[in-house]
């Protein structure tokens, strides 16, 4: 068993990738002809997103859309960074909402916050002990 994606349901998939290209430096790795699911290159765990109506048709019973949600949903995804207050700059430029600002934690590890476009809640971090 090995750990090989992260999918988000988002409302726009391609304007979703465009925003993690821009936000983070990602790039793009796939784009399905029909605009419902695509993939960034972030090394070997993929971060891929998929339509909120590709949901539907896995989920007959509903999802919660994090992009419905005035609050962030209780999961994150953490992308690590040397340079977590240039990165979390780079992220609100793009068009992310801060949520914190970078704070040093007790145990070495810088952390900020950001809520993407589509509602996905983000940790921008220092390598832990860094």
């Amino acid at each position: 068993m090995k750990f090989g994606y992260v999918i988000v349901y988002v409302p726009h998939v391609a304007q979703s990738l465009a925003f993690y290209e821009d936000a983070f430096g990602f790039s793009r790795g796939f784009l399905h002809e029909s605009g419902d699911y695509g993939e960034l290159s972030t090394g070997e765990t993929t971060l891929a997103f998929a339509a909120h109506d590709l949901a539907v048709s896995n989920f007959p019973q509903g999802h919660v859309a994090a992009s419905a949600s005035d609050r962030p949903l209780g999961m994150q995804i953490s992308f690590v960074t040397g340079d977590v207050a240039a990165a979390h700059t780079r992220a609100v430029r793009a068009g992310a909402a801060e949520l914190s600002g970078p704070v040093s934690k007790p145990w070495g590890q810088v952390v900020s916050y950001v809520r993407c476009p589509a509602g996905t809640l983000v940790e921008i971090c220092s390598p832990v002990g860094g």
